[in-house]
This record gives structure tokens, C-alpha cells and sequence, in this order.
């Protein structure tokens, strides 16, 4: 089981995620959206295409953009539509 958590707090929690370029990333529906709050920050991954970002909001304290996911990934990344990866002090067990 794998585990993302930040703050005190479980973000997402699962038995099913994807390894691409040493992240993880949980399915959708893993992912505790209550500590979800949309960003406008964007990038692009030559092979993955353009991913979108999430701050998180704990108690109070915001992590900005500590989540990302692609909402339409190339082909060769379609294996992480719906999932979510995290980074920026994030802790990852698995």
C-alpha cells in the first residue's frame, strides 16, 4: 500500500499506482480532494504532454504546487490519466 502524506495528513492511500520516472502516482479517486485547491501553474513533459497543478491546504498551511496529473497525456503516458503524483516536501511510502 502506498501512501502520500503531508502535515499530519494522509493525501492519498493506495494499492494501485504508477511509477513513472521514479513518482508515484495514485488513481483519482485515492486522492483526498478536501486538501485540493486548484492552480493555475502548468508544464510540459515532451513525452507526457502538459501537466496541471494542486496546492495543497492543510490546517491552515499551503504547499503550492505540490500535486500534478495530466489531464490528457500523450500515448505513451496514458497509463497516469486520472492519477495524481506529489512532490515538494510530500512524504511517499510504499
Amino acid at each position: 500500500m502506498a501512501k502520500a502524506t503531508w502535515n499530519g495528513k494522509v493525501i492519498a492511500e493506495s494499492d494501485q499506482v504508477e511509477t513513472v520516472e521514479g513518482n508515484l502516482y495514485f488513481p483519482d479517486a485515492s486522492v483526498n480532494r478536501e486538501f485540493l485547491r486548484p492552480s493555475s501553474t502548468t508544464s510540459t513533459c515532451p513525452w507526457k504532454g502538459q501537466a496541471r497543478y494542486y496546492t495543497l491546504v492543510v490546517d491552515g498551511q499551503e504547499n503550492q504546487d505540490a500535486a500534478w496529473y495530466y489531464p490528457d497525456p500523450k500515448p505513451a503516458a496514458k497509463h497516469v490519466k486520472n492519477h495524481m503524483a506529489f512532490w515538494r516536501g510530500v512524504e511517499i511510502e510504499k
